[in-house]
């Protein structure tokens, strides 16, 4: 594979590997609160993807010492730095001086290198790119921006609630201030055809963006897209197909662009499908594979 992981890209510049403690800031999200909707996005579980968050009554300190005790074990001795990653819900929906202090709170422990906060592009408003502006001088900041598609029938259906064009608008002003994009597309969305997911891939890889995530649609208990596929609105992809399909889609990407994530692995309490993702070793161990021959 021409692009370098994320492994290899944190090892690169931080000389050794770093560990991404998921954090929950506290924060809802307009396709929650009303501002936009009620349900969030279709295939959002009730923790706003934060399923792997740790507990949003703890302090940010609280939570990044007990992410630290989770991986404590995987690390060399001596060894020990982090991205702070506000993963669960809307990482920039809230007053600005409530962002400031979960940030700074964040990036003032010793042990944390990066602060990555997941967001929607429609919620990056001035003020908060002045104070993300400001982080970034302090330390590297990564935005990570949920896309998953660049076709509007699709966003519809999802109900990501903007149009492509704000992503655009996110990505430029985000790169002019010298902050790391990543985007997040998604693989598998009800109605896309293999050149629609294709043709999002090679979209996002013209902008000016640091990284990309790409996830595999996974249907969990409780969300509305569970409710499609139990009528059988859709059909999930195979393994072969969905790794075939990744490795296409790397292939249309510049080789600046480091590589995040290739799949998901969504809670297996919550799993409906599909499945076979539920083995995430498998399933990376025959997407490097496919790499490795492509």
């Amino acid at each position: 594979m021409k692009n370098r992981t994320a492994g290899e890209y944190l090892k690169e510049r931080f000389g050794q590997k770093v560990y991404r403690i998921a954090l929950d800031g506290g924060f809802t999200c307009p396709n929650r609160d009303g501002t936009l909707g009620t349900g969030g996005c279709i295939f959002c579980s009730g923790y706003g993807s934060g399923d792997f968050a740790c507990d949003r009554n703890l302090s940010i300190t609280e939570q990044i010492e007990k992410g630290k005790e989770l991986v404590r074990g995987k690390m060399p001795a001596g060894q020990g730095k982090y991205i702070a990653y506000f993963q669960a819900f809307t990482g920039t929906y809230a007053p600005v001086w409530r962002l400031r202090e979960v940030y700074e709170e964040a990036i003032a422990h010793p042990d944390i290198e990066v602060l990555s906060i997941a967001t929607r592009p429609d919620c990056l408003p001035d003020q908060v790119l002045d104070l993300l502006t400001e982080m970034n001088h302090k330390k590297p900041v990564w935005v990570e921006l949920g896309l998953q598609t660049i076709h509007e029938k699709t966003a519809e259906y999802i109900r990501r609630g903007y149009p492509l064009s704000v992503y655009d608008d996110a990505v430029r002003k985000l790169s002019e201030r010298g902050i790391e994009v990543i985007t997040h597309i998604i693989l598998g969305l009800p109605g896309e055809t293999k050149e629609e997911m294709l043709q999002t891939a090679a979209y996002v890889g013209q902008g000016p963006i640091a990284g990309i995530k790409i996830q595999l649609l996974h249907v969990l208990e409780g969300t509305d897209l569970a409710a499609e596929y139990k009528k059988g609105s859709f059909d999930c992809m195979t393994m072969e197909e969905y790794t075939d399909l990744v490795r296409d889609c790397i292939s249309l990407l510049p080789e600046h662009v480091v590589i995040h994530r290739m799949t998901g692995d969504g809670a297996k309490k919550d799993l409906i499908a599909p499945l076979w993702s539920g083995d995430k070793k498998r399933v990376l161990n025959m997407l490097r594979s496919k790499l490795e021959m492509h």
